[in-house]
């Protein structure tokens, strides 16, 4: 039995993943069939409020055949210093771990979290892209649109067929360091957004971060704006909106930031879905910036 060559690399719905899932299940039982899989789905549910949760949830039930991305320790390196809430991983452990998930270049892999793909699969997405990895896909609505939809879980840990390192590398020149926004302050506003609520861009509040603000120039388009009932908004419509916010800048020369580079990314997936392609990502973000107190900050 012949697979699909589905392409999915921004957003797949819930009809379309649960046909994958059948006709997947249909290859892996066909006598032909090898071990490996075509598809793999990924749960990044993830709670900054309790980190426990995520992994809890899952063990009790998610779709069928997932396994389980941790933000903190499978999308994240905490151990590096300076560089905000949710480090980048090192690129060779990213990799390890797509092959512990049997993740190869061949693999269409689906991201979900428990709804609209902020916390944490459009992490995930991201990351896949950025070590080479094109056929990845955020599943619009998450788990709830799953459920909704009436389709099963399935409870424990899922054992994938083990594959080598995932063969690429980080590509950096899509991360924008702090460096080189310190560099482009004095540049016309556009280039830089801020993902985050509007009251955290202003400073009014700020419940995760030392200081309170937002980087002087950085715009605010609060990453919620990308949805409607949980779902992501048409792409004509987000066109319509994010491309006004780059101003004069090609979305190659755009940069999207948030708290850690968490939300920032489901934010990039919104540019992408609306077919503005190139945008970078800030990952050290505001907890980054403002870890050191020499750089300025800007409030309101």
């Amino acid at each position: 039995m012949k697979t699909m060559d589905r392409g999915w690399n921004t957003l797949v719905d819930v009809a379309s993943l649960a046909r994958a899932l059948n006709e997947e299940s249909v290859r892996l039982v066909d006598a032909r069939a090898t071990a490996s899989t075509a598809l793999r789905v990924v749960d990044t549910r993830f709670s900054l409020a309790d980190v426990q949760s995520g992994a809890a949830q899952y063990a009790v039930g998610h779709i069928p055949g997932a396994v389980y991305a941790d933000l903190n320790h499978d999308l994240s390196n905490l151990d590096r210093q300076g560089h905000g809430r949710h480090p980048l991983p090192d690129s060779e452990a990213f990799a390890a771990t797509l092959g512990r998930w049997g993740i190869t270049p061949d693999t269409q892999v689906v991201a979900y979290d428990a709804a609209d793909g902020s916390m944490a699969a459009s992490r995930l997405w991201w990351l896949l892209r950025l070590i080479g990895h094109r056929n990845v896909a955020v599943l619009d609505g998450g788990l709830a649109a799953w459920q909704a939809a009436g389709h099963a879980l399935q409870a424990g840990a899922v054992n994938a067929p083990e594959a080598a390192p995932y063969p690429g590398q980080f590509d950096l020149t899509q991360v924008v360091s702090a460096d080189e926004v310190q560099s482009r302050l004095a540049q016309a506003p556009g280039w830089l957004v801020d993902a985050r609520a509007a009251e955290r861009y202003r400073g009014d509040v700020e419940p995760l971060d030392r200081i309170a603000g937002h980087v002087p120039g950085a715009v605010n388009r609060p990453f919620g704006m990308n949805l409607r009932d949980g779902h992501f908004r048409s792409a004509q419509e987000l066109r319509a909106e994010l491309q006004p916010l780059l101003g004069t800048y090609r979305p190659d020369q755009g940069v999207v930031m948030c708290g850690s580079g968490v939300t920032a990314c489901h934010l990039l997936l919104g540019f992408e879905h609306a077919g503005l392609h190139g945008v970078k990502v800030f990952a050290d973000s505001w907890s980054g910036w403002s870890s050191d107190t020499q750089r300025p900050v800007a409030t309101g």
